[in-house]
C-alpha cells in the first residue's frame, strides 16, 4: 500500500494527465461509440472525476485547489461541447463531477493522515 502511495505521489502529474485524456476522449466521443458499462451514469462521473483529482489531492502541489477548480470548469465546458459531437449535455453530470472531486480530496486527506510522507509536504 505504501509503495502504491509513494508511486502515486511521485507520478501524480502523469497519472492526472492520463486520466484527463481518457475522460476527454470518452466525454467527447459520440455515445453510440462508447462501450456499455454496468452502473449508473452519475456514478461513472463521480468515479472518473475522483480518479482524476485523487493524485493531485494526494500530492498537493502548489496551487492544488486551483487545479481542482480547473477540473470543475473543464467539466462544464465539456457539457457545453457535447451537443456538438452528438451527445446530450446534462448539468447533473457537472454536479456528479464536482462530487467526485470533493470525495477524492476527502479520501486523500484521510490517506495522507494515515500514511504521512515528506513527499506530500512539498509545495
Amino acid at each position: 500500500m505504501i509503495n502504491l502511495l509513494t508511486m502515486m505521489r511521485n507520478y501524480w502529474l502523469a497519472c492526472t494527465v492520463f486520466s484527463l485524456t481518457v475522460i476527454m476522449l470518452l466525454s467527447l466521443n459520440p455515445s453510440v461509440n462508447l462501450p456499455s458499462v454496468p452502473g449508473g451514469d452519475k456514478i461513472h462521473h463521480i468515479i472518473a472525476y475522483a480518479i482524476l483529482m485523487f493524485p493531485v489531492a494526494l500530492k498537493k502541489p502548489k496551487h492544488w485547489p486551483l487545479i481542482g477548480l480547473f477540473f470543475v470548469c473543464l467539466s462544464g465546458a465539456i457539457e457545453l461541447l457535447q451537443p456538438l459531437v452528438g451527445r446530450q449535455n446534462d448539468w447533473l453530470d457537472l454536479s456528479a463531477n464536482w462530487t467526485g472531486i470533493m470525495l477524492s480530496i476527502l479520501l486523500a486527506q484521510l490517506i495522507n493522515k494515515a500514511f504521512p510522507s515528506s513527499l506530500n509536504q512539498e509545495r
